[in-house]
């Protein structure tokens, strides 16, 4: 199969880089959408997160709204709405105002993790009894407000109702692929940060597939981060914002996302550079062709139907450029 016959995809958190702010943070990823339109990308896809000082995307579906006004035929979604955190019929409503704005453009991605700390979580005004345990009865809720209208319902997603919004199930350990695979929803595993369950939750979810009105056959989505430039040496040079960030996750500091830097091994210890390391293994730096090979071996290795990207770089102009590298060489093998 040749790249052009999978769809390629990016996942943005808006991230807000030293230097820049969340206003600016917002802008430059409307151009990255579009740019990426530009460039063949199918999807355009959004992360909810809270209380973390170098993202942007906490308002998720007022993003997405925006970028629909400044787009015209990317589809736009969620990558993804953390349901726990909100009433279904809320997120009915709101998905179903989108696809109203944009008909045949939208996707609702649903996860079932907090996005957040518990401190936020109580601003949040979510109950913390659940721990994403009552996750299942909450997709069947939504659910029931997206399908057609039934005689004497008494609560209604109006819009939402009727309008066939794609659902997804995101999944970063085999429980959504689990849930996935008995609801018949395509699933979209997050291996740009958890890589070590990917091959465990891809089999889990073919293996216990059942076809549903919405999917007669598995469709996976595998996203990892991905980083293009001129050089190899370049991108690796990028690339050490997003070692950067994933340092910082570990060591539990929140901060703008850093600039890039000559030389890891003056910021981390050994033991840390082995364990972020791992993590991103899955990750893909190099110049264009580089990264669509290292793409398309991920593909084949994994059976994924559609790649998907994203990517922590800290200048704008670099980041879009990457993803224009990155399609022109998928879209041209």
């Amino acid at each position: 199969m040749k790249d052009r016959d999978i769809p390629l995809s990016l996942l943005d958190l808006v991230p807000i880089g030293q230097g820049f702010t969340p206003q600016d943070a917002l802008k430059n990823s409307t151009r990255l959408a579009q740019a990426a339109e530009q460039s063949g990308f199918l999807r355009y896809w959004v992360a909810e997160h809270h209380n973390l000082i170098d993202i942007a995307s906490a308002a998720t579906s007022v993003v997405l709204s925006h970028i629909g006004a400044n787009t015209s035929t990317i589809r736009l979604g969620s990558g993804g709405i953390m349901l726990p955190n909100h009433a279904p019929l809320m997120v009915a409503e709101q998905f179903g105002t989108l696809e109203s704005f944009y008909p045949g453009r939208i996707d609702l991605g649903l996860g079932r993790a907090p996005g957040t700390d518990m401190a936020t979580l109580r601003a949040l005004r979510r109950d913390l009894t659940g721990n994403g345990l009552d996750f299942p009865e909450m997709l069947t809720e939504l659910q029931g407000y997206l399908a057609p209208l039934q005689r004497q319902q008494r609560i209604k997603a109006i819009p939402g109702a009727g309008l066939a919004i794609p659902l997804w199930l995101l999944g970063s350990s085999t429980y959504s692929a689990q849930l996935a695979a008995a609801r018949g929803l395509p699933l979209a595993f997050a291996a740009h940060f958890a890589p070590d369950a990917m091959s465990a939750a891809i089999a889990t979810y073919r293996d216990h597939f059942k076809p549903s009105a919405q999917l007669s056959e598995p469709y996976v989505i595998v996203c990892v981060n991905a980083v293009a430039a001129e050089t190899q040496r370049e991108a690796e040079y990028l690339a050490t914002t997003e070692l950067q960030k994933f340092l910082n996750l570990g060591r539990g500091i929140d901060t703008l996302l850093p600039e890039p830097v000559e030389e890891m091994d003056r910021l981390w210890h050994p033991m840390e550079a082995r364990q972020i390391r791992h993590q991103l293994r899955e990750s893909a730096w190099g110049t264009g062709p580089q990264v669509s090979q290292q793409l398309r071996e991920l593909a084949v290795r994994t059976g994924a139907d559609e790649v998907m990207i994203n990517s922590w770089i800290h200048d704008p102009e670099a980041r879009i450029d990457s993803h224009q590298r990155i399609a022109a060489a998928w879209f041209d093998a």
